[in-house]
């Protein structure tokens, strides 16, 4: 916990709005996208899903596969608290709707379903964008199944599998993908991991989102090696997040934007 409200106000003192972005492609992004204030009638479905899970009070067995939680004790846990403690926020579910209204990305890779708050922000950002999302975990795979079909989000496919092996295997991996949510295994080694197999899928046009970036020092240092990477061109701390994009038109640049 030290180490995050550390990171936190070092985040804070090297932080900028708008006013400090000299990229246009960075200064259009926030402000036609990071600050739009927009009320948006898809937050009204965001907000009734996250309603739907808070109600649940049923309970799954969770097959944790990443770095663990630090809010649960037990692996038996209710859906409402999983939606309340280790779900995407509202205002991160919404930001995340807004990049992918923005981009409008015709594929969409999560790596890390859970049930699917974040999901459902990447559906309803773009309706005709082909979503895959992986989770390991089966039972909340079949909870997140059951729930999307329940809210119409009909463009997401659900993969029951162990993130490595499904990206060391999969062919479809080989293939662009517009857009890659990475919110599965917080750990460096892992992250790293991930990082490299899915390199091949890049395009100058690609965006990709990394959660938790400052969530531990190894998450940290994995930040700093995928910001350094020779194909990343831009990147955006965001605090929670850390964007990453390819575009090879542009000189290396890194932002610290507060959202």
């Amino acid at each position: 916990m030290l180490q995050i409200i550390k990171s936190y106000l070092n985040f804070l003192w090297n932080s900028k709005n708008q006013h400090g972005v000299h990229s246009p492609f960075v200064f259009d992004l926030v402000t036609k996208c990071f600050y739009d204030k927009k009320n948006y009638p898809e937050y009204q479905s965001l907000n009734e899903y996250r309603k739907f899970l808070l109600n649940s009070k049923t309970s799954i067995e969770v097959t944790d596969f990443g770095a663990g939680s630090r809010v649960f004790k037990s692996n038996t846990r209710a859906i409402n608290q999983i939606a309340k403690n280790a779900g995407i926020s509202p205002k991160r579910a919404e930001l995340l709707f807004r990049i992918v209204n923005y981009f409008q990305p015709e594929s969409i890779l999560e790596i890390g379903t859970s049930l699917g708050l974040a999901t459902s922000a990447l559906s309803l950002g773009n309706s005709n964008a082909k979503i895959t999302t992986l989770e390991g975990c089966p039972k909340t795979s079949n909870v997140a199944i059951i729930f999307f079909q329940k809210f119409g989000f009909f463009n997401t496919k659900v993969e029951k599998t162990e993130f490595s092996s499904y990206l060391k295997n999969n062919l479809a991996i080989t293939q662009p993908i517009s857009l890659i949510y990475f919110d599965g295994n917080h750990s460096k080694k892992a992250t790293l991991e991930y990082f490299e197999l899915l390199l091949p899928t890049t395009t100058n046009d690609s965006v990709w989102i990394f959660d938790d970036i400052h969530w531990s020092k190894d998450m940290e240092d994995a930040w700093e090696i995928i910001k350094n990477h020779p194909k990343v061109t831009i990147t955006i701390d965001t605090f929670q997040w850390g964007i990453v994009f390819f575009r090879t038109e542009q000189e290396k640049e890194h932002f610290v934007i507060r959202v």
